[in-house]
């Protein structure tokens, strides 16, 4: 047999959703022959959703772009990477010469995050870019989350995980985890996960307007009527206080605020609440008692609770909950990971952190972890003046679909000067594109997912190297990001990326030495560059993260540490063990405290007082997930397509009635911003007056590459949202939409 004719076994962590599943890939030569979940993964254990196996239909798909292409007379072609980095100096620069670096805007999206070349890159574009108009993803679903943590904990990166694996009560809001696969929490096998809560013993309840797969699952679902968690939130903080329920047991001494809490939670009792929210008095009573009597309880909070006009209300109070009963910081509560790339911390005390440093040119948004709401970058394409936007830089991503009121920002698109995407696929973003730069097949690349293990259940480091060998001539993603940041920094087009990546590498290790704090203080910087000179780009920043790391090698200070080397020698991973208290030294606020009463928080519980008595919508839209689904860039993958079609209005059956609705039938859903037609599901696990339309589909551009996707389109749910936001932190508003349903007229 020869080589290319062998069997052989590859593991590698899936690159799609947050939950990092390990994979166990099966090849003869370089072809995929199938994937499965990796049994021994130290996170995943096995568990692989039907995504993780269309992996090798993502690396083969015939319609990824495997060249660059330039738009010439309206007609994209493919060239040289030589062109087309000359054709993005030609675009951008001098739209950057003519004295505004504003009019050039970036938007990335949440691939990046699965990347290592967008983990670690991205901010060398950033500070290439040197604008004001930056946006991404983050505005669309997880603004509120940082918000809250950087008021209450010091800084915006702070996301406190539920302890799944020892609590003995979870509270879900706004979250389907068995279908998302975990969010803002890393947790592969959330299935599993749960089953083992109340195996235990312990008690799972959801609070969701629909009777999710997770509902399903739980002990116990409660509808809530969408956008209106702040009220539930604050009905069982009230009975805390009102019972003498509230116990800071190790939080003593370390919170400040609670008697300024105490005073908001007085203003809504049960009583109050209850209409607004939809839950009976008795069971917000009961779910109080519950949470605080439990030995181990953890509140967690998603989607749902993100993208509505309280976002940022809705995150502050579930870590309120947390505390308030003595759960966070608390195995079986609410914890800080620290996974293997992280460094100690240095609490407490520190800096702090606030939002506003400046505000969007057109509406006046304060800016939020240096970006400007997704939701107003087509008013700064419209709206003609100094810092209107002219050019615009994509990477991984498809706001035409995933952004509000997308057909305007469509239109927006088509009317820049230039455009410039890194992508996969031509799609309904980067048909706008003037180049589009691809990068290289997801298994071409190392991987690991260091962003998302700040989020995980358990303290884990792993890395996975290439499966398949480069494509020949085809840069890797890492080159092709500071190939751009060299063009918009005036390097010039031709200049050698790695030139960049060894200056990068060099400056981060002689600042470090020069640091107390860090574990190589006081090394020669030419040593250590030396350790390190067997890699470039992702692998040797990931090499010094590793050992610099709390549980690193220390570059030989300590040698049964963490390396890159030690981790190629464990592809399934090395587990850390469980999460661990870290109060107070997590805490980087001024005070040194975790500020439970934040003033902008504060305030906006005045906003919220004002809409308790507001008549509800008669009828209100929610988006929602399917475990074969990411987003939109997974809709051209055959296997994922199967089945039945997923992009249907969810009805329940009275409204389906008095709306003159029927089973498969097509309905017009309708708002002030536009239209879809789609068909009818009638579904008893709807809340009556809301009804369901799942985001991330829409594929019907005509200039699209995506053929399985252009066949099952789907309409874009975005069309509807109007582009509110949740003041506090930008974040789109896109669930709770008031719509119009009729019988869509002239279709069967």
């Amino acid at each position: 047999m020869t080589l290319s004719q062998e069997i052989r076994t590859a593991f590698r962590t899936c690159p799609f959703c947050e939950a990092t599943c390990g994979l166990e890939i099966t090849l003869k030569g370089n072809e995929i022959l199938h994937i499965n979940g990796d049994k021994e993964d130290v996170l995943s254990g096995g568990y692989c959703c039907p995504k993780g196996m269309a992996l090798g239909e993502l690396q083969n798909d015939s319609d990824r772009l495997r060249h660059p292409l330039i738009k010439r007379n309206g007609a994209f072609e493919e060239v040289s990477w030589e062109a087309a980095y000359a054709e993005v100096e030609k675009g951008l620069l001098p739209i950057i010469k003519r004295g505004n670096r504003d009019a050039v805007a970036l938007f990335y999206g949440n691939p990046c995050a699965h990347t290592l070349a967008g983990q670690l890159y991205l901010q060398h574009i950033i500070r290439a870019l040197k604008t004001r108009n930056l946006y991404s993803a983050s505005t669309t679903d997880q603004m509120p989350r940082h918000v809250a943590s950087g008021l209450m904990f010091g800084s915006p990166a702070l996301i406190s995980i539920p302890d799944l694996d020892r609590t003995q009560y979870l509270l879900i809001l706004g979250a389907n985890p068995l279908v998302s696969g975990g969010s803002m929490c890393t947790a592969p096998g959330f299935p599993k996960r749960l089953a083992a809560i109340r195996n235990r013993g312990g008690k799972i309840v959801v609070i969701d307007p629909a009777k999710t797969r997770t509902a399903k699952a739980a002990d116990e679902h409660h509808p809530i009527r969408p956008g209106t968690d702040a009220f539930f939130l604050l009905g069982m903080m009230h009975v805390l206080f009102a019972e003498e329920l509230v116990s800071l047991k190790h939080l003593s001494g370390h919170v400040q605020g609670i008697e300024e809490v105490r005073g908001i939670a007085a203003q809504f009792s049960p009583e109050q609440v209850s209409g607004a929210c939809g839950i009976e008095t008795a069971v917000i009573r009961r779910l109080a008692r519950e949470f605080s009597a439990a030995p181990a309880a953890a509140a967690y909070g998603r989607i749902g609770t993100n993208t509505v006009c309280f976002g940022s209300l809705n995150a502050w109070l579930i870590e309120l909950l947390n505390i308030l009963t003595g759960n966070f910081g608390k195995a079986g509560g609410s914890l800080f990971p620290q996974p293997g790339h992280s460094v100690p911390f240095q609490g407490p005390g520190g800096k702090g952190w606030q939002t506003g440093r400046r505000r969007s040119r057109v509406k006046g948004y304060p800016e939020v972890m240096g970006e400007f709401p997704v939701a107003t970058l087509t008013d700064e394409i419209e709206t003609p003046g100094e810092g209107q936007i002219r050019a615009l830089l994509t990477i991984a991503g498809n706001p035409v679909v995933s952004s509000p009121n997308a057909n305007r920002l469509d239109k927006a698109l088509a009317s820049l000067d230039f455009m410039v995407s890194v992508d996969f696929y031509l799609n309904e973003t980067t048909c706008h594109a003037d180049v589009i730069l691809p990068p290289p097949g997801p298994l071409n690349t190392g991987h690991s997912d260091i962003m998302l293990y700040n989020n995980a259940v358990r303290n884990v480091a792993h890395y996975s190297p290439p499966v398949l060998p480069p494509q020949p001539g085809h840069p890797d993603k890492w080159e092709i990001m500071l190939s751009l940041s060299l063009i918009i920094s005036g390097q010039g087009a031709a200049t050698d990326p790695a030139i960049l990546d060894d200056f990068i590498i060099a400056q981060l290790v002689s600042s470090a030495v020069k640091k107390e704090s860090s574990t190589v203080a006081g090394r020669e910087a030419s040593e250590l560059l030396s350790i390190l000179g067997k890699r470039k780009g992702p692998e040797r920043m990931l090499d010094w993260m590793f050992r610099t790391g709390q549980y690193g090698d220390g570059f030989g200070k300590n040698p049964g540490g963490i390396s890159l080397d030690r981790l190629e020698n464990h592809p399934h991973g090395l587990d850390l063990g469980p999460l661990t208290p870290a109060i107070p030294e997590a805490i980087s606020t001024p005070s040194g405290k975790i500020e439970l009463a934040p003033l902008q928080l504060l305030a906006d519980v005045q906003r919220l007082k004002t809409t308790l008595r507001i008549k509800q919508p008669d009828l209100v839209l929610i988006g929602r997930r399917n475990i074969r689904s990411c987003n939109s860039w997974l809709h051209n993958l055959p296997s994922l397509l199967k089945g039945d079609n997923r992009c249907t209005l969810l009805v329940h059956p009275q409204d389906a009635a008095r709306l003159g609705l029927a089973q498969g039938a097509y309905a017009r859903i309708s708002t002030g911003t536009g239209f879809v037609e789609v068909p009818v599901e009638i579904s008893e696990d709807m809340l009556p007056g809301v009804v369901s339309l799942p985001h991330g589909w829409g594929h019907n551009a005509p200039e699209s590459r995506m053929a399985v996707a252009k066949i099952n389109a789907g309409v874009n749910s975005n069309i509807l949202t109007p582009g509110d936001v949740d003041p506090l932190s930008g974040n789109a508003v896109l669930n709770g939409i008031t719509v119009k349903i009729v019988p869509a007229p002239g279709r069967e």
